[in-house]
């Protein structure tokens, strides 16, 4: 096979100029927009197929140098009479030459796109050659390594092309990088290299048929992993240079990564569809991990973790290894249609993610880890004035990036948690695969896959969709107890929206009654607004009462005061954890529940909490409150009672991740000159407690923390800048450095700098 193909193009003459019709540039003027809108994306679908991208990047060593870049854009083309429009955001003068099936055109780019005149296109296949400077918005450019990342739509920063998710297509790439870096990409490299002085070219086969957004190379000085597995030689990309823990990650890395795909091909009856499975690590990526075919980025820090590393640590490493990879399946081999379902592919990541970490590790106990990872972000922003449904419209791609949050990555799992519950597992992964087979290598919308799934069950899922996907906010529950002689008559449970229209949120949850000898804990599956609970009739009045005991119903719940009385017979981690979050809604809500005497609650109880996971929430709880809802003269007066209880419980937890939470309670609220004195001797000597392991990057943020306290030893940035080895991690805080000046005229300049980036 021809490793690459890219035509020379000759200098235009203006003899060869060919104009275009007066009719052809009105109907381009009338649809001609920035960005790419549906509207466009609708026309290109129907006349474009069968794309191929042949691509080669000049990447220079010196930043502040061009990368010059040729393409061959080949496609199968029905003619419209109007111009075809190419993706690209940039400049003009970007666009270096044109040629269209082998004939040099004019450079026509207007509104963030490269236009092609229909007389120089025909019906069936056709090849545009271009040559252009890349934008630099998207390739992430350090003094050693660089790397894309284009989702949503920002493969038209770097590159002319048709960025829309259902023209998927085949990429083949080519590299001329400084000859000492290395690089990966989306296709398998080919064993040798073009060697010219200080450079090579590196050339990529084919890749899979993928969506533009999804195309990706990193390339720069990289150590290189390979491990060989039943899917082939895996390769690995990073630049750590802690080899302590490097060679403590890597075996964790590679058996969860490889239990992950076995595991998702069976979940959905289909082995890992794609050529080749490589990934990198990534100094500050961007998000948490991204899922490109063949080459997934991660984000350095999440991978590589040391002996000190929290549970919450752990868990969010095993999380994201295994949510990117089930994107191969949910997102890469089927692609939504359109970026207003980005969601779905999110959803389905994230979901099966937590259901492979359910069965990785069952020691774990992930109905915790479910309830304290997703109810408490989706909350946040589900309570607020500005809340979005899951599915948003969207008219232009430009927008896409908006779409993403914790409405989609957290309250979207709950959701698919309820449907779940609603039509059973086997019904929904019956359903799953059946649209995985049907749609493989192509694209479907989520109404697409509802009537897939309602067709497997006898549900409503048309009705319930609209609720939980269409229709932002959530349900505030309120209950009626009567009670005749000490036995319960009746048990009315009641929800309304918390703000809008009236909508009923159909889901699951538990009822508990709590007694002095026992909890029984009643199933509730509310479809109405109002309805008796089963069971409660004839019951022994409780002490005290637990709506959404099991944590699995999502809205505001009511709290018992009286469970605070009786709070020590909760054994169930989940309940607590669950009661927990609802006091905490329940106080931001203004109800009964009282900013300082639930912070007074929590130094009572919480801080003697031995589930490491509910720990984190709640002392994440006790930051807000101590800075966000006391006034300052209730700050005062409890911060003295708050130090010592707090640092007395870092002092006698012994299990290290428990600890090294506490202690991050205690470096948030550290207000007092001899709290912050403890917390300079230790940064200072790196002597903490014992069982207390504190990284690199845990020295870092305390030394950040006391120079925003304004500890009067002056050296503290740059003598912790002297201390780390790491060039990447040293890199970061210099660039931070500004930012933390004690002189707002050096801070301001900062920050007038990044909003000029």
């Amino acid at each position: 096979m021809k490793r690459f193909f890219c035509s020379r193009i000759p200098g235009l003459a203006l003899a060869a100029i060919v104009l275009f019709g007066a009719t052809g540039l009105r109907l381009a003027a009338q649809s001609l927009a920035n960005g790419v809108s549906k509207e466009l994306a609708t026309q290109r679908k129907q006349s474009i197929s069968g794309i191929h991208y042949q691509l080669l990047f000049v990447i220079p060593a010196a930043m502040d140098s061009l990368i010059t870049g040729a393409e061959t854009i080949s496609f199968t083309f029905r003619k419209t009479g109007q111009p075809l429009q190419v993706d690209f955001k940039g400049a003009a003068g970007q666009i270096r030459s044109v040629s269209v099936n082998n004939k040099p055109v004019p450079v026509d780019y207007r509104s963030e796109h490269l236009l092609i005149g229909a007389e120089h296109l025909v019906n069936g296949k056709n090849d545009i050659n271009i040559r252009f400077v890349a934008g630099n918005q998207s390739l992430n450019r350090s003094d050693n390594f660089l790397y894309t990342l284009l989702v949503p739509d920002r493969a038209r920063t770097v590159f002319p092309c048709f960025d829309q998710p259902d023209l998927k297509a085949v990429f083949t790439l080519g590299l001329t990088l400084p000859r000492h870096w290395t690089a990966q990409a989306n296709g398998r490299p080919y064993t040798d290299s073009v060697l010219t002085g200080n450079t090579k070219t590196c050339f990529f086969e084919n890749s899979d048929t993928i969506s533009t957004y999804l195309f990706a190379f990193v390339a720069g000085e990289f150590m290189r992993h390979q491990q060989l597995s039943s899917y082939g030689p895996v390769n690995f990309l990073y630049r750590e240079t802690d080899t302590a823990k490097v060679n403590r990650s890597l075996p964790v890395i590679y058996e969860t990564q490889t239990n992950a795909l076995d595991f998702f091909g069976a979940y959905t009856g289909i082995s890992y569809p794609f050529q080749k499975f490589d990934f990198a690590a990534i100094p500050s990526f961007q998000y948490g991990g991204m899922e490109h075919v063949g080459n997934v980025f991660y984000r350095s820090s999440t991978l590589f973790l040391d002996k000190g590393a929290t549970q919450n640590q752990l868990n969010n490493r095993a999380g994201l290894l295994a949510h990117e990879t089930a994107h191969m399946w949910f997102g890469d081999l089927v692609t939504m249609e359109w970026f207003d379902d980005v969601w779905v592919k999110e959803v389905f990541a994230q979901f099966m993610a937590d259901k492979f970490n359910g069965k990785e590790q069952p020691a774990q106990n992930y109905a915790l880890k479910f309830l304290t990872q997703h109810y408490p972000p989706a909350y946040s922003v589900d309570k607020t004035a500005g809340a979005n449904p899951i599915h948003q419209p969207l008219d232009n791609l430009k927008d896409a990036g908006t779409l993403y949050g914790d409405i989609i990555y957290h309250k979207a799992p709950i959701m698919m948690k309820q449907l779940e519950l609603l039509i059973g597992e086997d019904t929904l992964q019956a359903g799953l695969r059946k649209y995985l087979k049907k749609y493989a290598f192509g694209n479907c919308s989520w109404d697409s896959l509802v009537q897939i799934l309602d067709n497997e069950s006898q549900a409503d899922l048309k009705s319930w969709n609209e609720t939980w996907v269409n229709r932002p906010g959530r349900p505030v529950f309120s209950y009626r107890m009567d009670d005749r002689g000490g036995k319960l008559h009746s048990f009315i449970l009641t929800q309304k929206p918390e703000s809008g229209t009236a909508a009923i949120w159909p889901q699951f949850l538990n009822v508990a009654f709590i007694y002095k000898d026992r909890i029984d804990e009643m199933p509730v599956s509310m479809q109405a607004g109002s309805m008796e609970l089963p069971g409660a009739a004839g019951k022994e009045k409780p002490l005290a009462v637990i709506v959404n005991s099991s944590g699995e119903g999502y809205g505001v719940f009511p709290v018992d005061t009286a469970v605070l009385a009786h709070f020590n017979l909760l054994e169930d981690p989940v309940m607590r954890a669950s009661v927990y979050i609802s006091l905490y809604e329940n106080m931001l809500n203004k109800t009964t529940i009282r900013p300082a005497a639930l912070l007074q609650f929590y130094m009572q109880n919480a801080l003697k909490e031995k589930e490491e996971l509910t720990l984190r929430v709640v002392t994440r709880q006790m930051s807000n409150i101590f800075w966000r809802f006391l006034s300052p003269d209730q700050r005062s007066r409890l911060t003295p009672a708050l130090e010592e209880k707090i640092w007395k419980a870092v002092m006698e937890e012994t299990v290290p991740g428990r600890k090294k939470v506490l202690f991050s309670l205690y470096q948030s609220v550290a207000l007092y000159d001899a709290a912050k004195s403890r917390l300079y001797a230790i940064w200072k000597d790196r002597q903490p407690p014992a069982n207390l392991i504190l990284t690199d990057d845990d020295y870092i943020t305390l030394a950040m923390e006391l120079a925003v306290r304004d500890y009067p030893e002056k050296d503290i940035l740059t003598t912790q800048l002297v201390r780390i080895n790491d060039a990447d991690r040293k890199n970061r805080l210099a660039f931070m450095l500004p930012a933390l000046s004690p002189d707002t005229r050096v801070r301001d300049s900062f920050f007038v700098f990044l909003q000029q980036k």
